[in-house]
């Protein structure tokens, strides 16, 4: 069978997927050659996702470096400041404990809230126009030939793929961006470890009458967080926690009966509010792959992560492997060296697992601290807030850190091209 030779394929044309495309080819030029591969690409039910994303600082960068944001940053709403507040579900008042400013710069503010959809297009357009080879289709299955072996072979040092669609398509490196239940990583045999919560995600966008002025809520209840998240007009997301069993008692409900589930936890400070678009839920775990890499093979994003939503930081960690994957490749294309190598990936994964493990810990330790009806663990939680409230350097450091500027941060994160 006929086969394409390619630098890097990469399975899956998610944010991941096509950010890692675009930032190859913008600084390796159209002599590296980068193919995505996905079934939903070109599929019309994509452009429909009404979800929308935090998109914190950092990233918001790599995507100015990359030239994307700019034509998204009309439709993006920036958090100009974030409540958090902790309460049982039946309680008429709500005390804030702890207030963030939402600027990491001044007038950069730490993160923007922007529909999913707006940013996929924006992406999928910036692919095409740099030649990126996009494909709807999946990978089925691949074999890695050895750039060790004795045996002289002009597929040495290569991965081969066989693709959904009968074509197969040889490269140095397969990137899995294939999502949480990657084929890639369960056909690489990289195992998980992780556990499940026992709740789900409610995910919901809602009209409301009053101005939202910017303003982010995390309310803690005892079945988990109630996250409002300001988009564009007098609009917000919701990201509603529940046991799974409630969840799904509140999913099968008739809409009058859904609303007013939801208004009890939205209350009507921005007046009344209107569910539009679907409404969505889905379970929720804390997963990690135990390796990022294996022969020519490296996973990026809920491929190699899973994370409790708790500090929205899911997608953006994502993007952050695409930072550190890029920049990995890149600096081997320059010196000459193979992409695919594991002395290569392995800097990659350094770079990034310890950073998911700790981010990782932190939100499960945030969700069980605040996931429960104990009052004892209440009043700890509540007065820990409180004295974070009233140090604003330990803030602005909680801040940076929500905003991927902590620690060795990759150039495109920095706001600088590769």
């Amino acid at each position: 069978m006929p086969r394409s030779d390619l630098d890097v394929l990469i399975a899956g044309g998610g944010f991941a997927g096509l950010t890692l495309a675009i930032a190859l080819r913008q600084a390796l030029g159209g002599s590296f050659l980068v193919a995505v591969v996905d079934p939903g690409l070109g599929c019309a039910a994509a452009g429909h996702d009404e979800r929308a994303s935090a998109i914190v600082a950092s990233v918001r960068r790599l995507f100015e470096t990359l030239g994307v944001w700019q034509g998204v940053a009309a439709e993006a709403q920036p958090i100009l400041d974030m409540a958090v507040t902790d309460s049982r579900l039946g309680d008429a008042v709500r005390p804030t404990f702890l207030t963030f400013a939402g600027e990491v710069e001044p007038g950069e503010p730490f993160a923007h809230m922007i529909e999913n959809r707006i940013l996929a297009d924006a992406l999928t357009a910036k692919a095409r126009d740099l030649g990126v080879d996009l494909r709807s289709a999946a990978v089925t299955d691949f074999a890695a030939a050895s750039a060790n072996s004795r045996e002289p072979s002009p597929d040495r040092g290569r991965i081969d793929t066989r693709l959904s669609d009968a074509k197969a398509l040889s490269a140095r490196l397969l990137v899995a961006a294939d999502g949480a239940r990657s084929t890639i990583r369960s056909k690489g045999g990289i195992a998980t470890h992780g556990w499940t919560y026992g709740q789900s995600a409610i995910v919901v966008n809602v009209a409301h009458e009053r101005d939202h002025h910017g303003r982010a809520e995390e309310h803690f209840l005892p079945a988990g967080p109630f996250a409002i998240l300001p988009l564009k007009g007098n609009r917000s997301s919701i990201v509603w926690t529940e046991t799974t069993a409630e969840a799904e008692r509140i999913m099968a409900l008739p809409q009058p009966e859904f609303d007013g589930e939801l208004e009890q936890r939205f209350k009507l400070h921005l007046g009344e509010i209107k569910v539009i678009g679907k409404r969505r839920a889905h379970p929720l775990g804390f997963f990690v792959a135990r390796s990022f890499i294996t022969e020519r093979i490296a996973l990026i994003g809920d491929a190699a992560h899973l994370i409790h939503p708790i500090a929205g930081q899911g997608l953006n960690m994502g993007l952050k492997d695409v930072a550190a994957l890029a920049e990995v490749i890149v600096d081997a294309a320059r010196l000459g060296l193979d992409p695919g190598s594991l002395d290569v990936l392995e800097r990659y994964q350094r770079w990034r697992r310890f950073d998911t493990m700790a981010m990782g810990v932190a939100t499960d330790g945030l969700n069980r601290l605040f996931s429960n009806r104990s009052d004892v663990l209440r009043l700890v939680r509540d007065v820990g807030l409180g004295l974070v409230d009233r140090l604003p350097a330990l803030k602005r450091l909680f801040i940076r850190e929500a905003a991927g500027l902590v620690g060795e941060v990759p150039k495109l994160l920095r706001g600088e091209a590769l």
